[in-house]
């Protein structure tokens, strides 16, 4: 006996169903990983918020950093750095454009990559966080919506009101998990 959905003996539904689960658990995966960025080897993950890295680094990305000595930082590398203006910290992910050594201290000149001119303060050594290994974009613009009002009651308060409604739909129909 062949399933009524098919064409030239495949099950089409089934092939769907395997294709949808596939990618739901890749998107899980990416949030996954972003959330505990040591399940893909990462020390720490960050949203990047503006476009000075652009276009290597888009805002909205997620980037996976990586705790390095100060001593194996070299130019060209990517760094989340700590700032503190006005007492709040910040986190900054630029590309390093020089190594200098001041008072027997690495400290590191930075540069956004679509910016023009490099950052006004060199970073010390004890500020940075780590070096970028490698980013996923989009996925941040995600996480920044979940952190909103409306993002919490489209993401989990919706989809968990719809998984209520549905099975007290399934139960009063009587299409339940009933064995006939």
């Amino acid at each position: 006996m062949t399933p009524s959905n098919t064409e030239d003996g495949v099950d089409w539904r089934r092939v769907a169903n395997w294709i949808g689960l596939g990618v739901l658990l890749v998107v899980v995966g990416v949030f996954v990983a972003a959330a505990v960025p040591q399940a893909v080897g990462a020390d720490e993950s960050y949203v990047v918020l503006s476009s000075s890295m652009s276009p290597a680094i888009e805002a909205g990305s997620v980037v996976f950093v990586n705790s390095v000595p100060p001593a194996e930082i070299s130019e060209g590398d990517v760094i989340t750095y700590d700032r503190s203006p006005g007492g709040t910290t910040s986190r900054v992910t630029h590309r390093v454009v020089n190594v200098i050594k001041e008072d027997g201290q690495r400290q590191f000149r930075t540069k956004g990559d679509a910016n023009e001119d490099p950052d006004p303060e060199l970073v010390s050594a004890t500020a940075v966080v780590g070096v970028v290994t490698f980013s996923v974009p989009y996925i941040g613009h995600v996480i920044v919506f979940s952190q909103t009002r409306v993002g919490l009651l489209a993401l989990v308060v919706g989809p968990a009101l719809l998984l209520v409604i549905l099975e007290i739909r399934d139960l009063l129909s009587g299409t339940g998990d009933r064995k006939q």
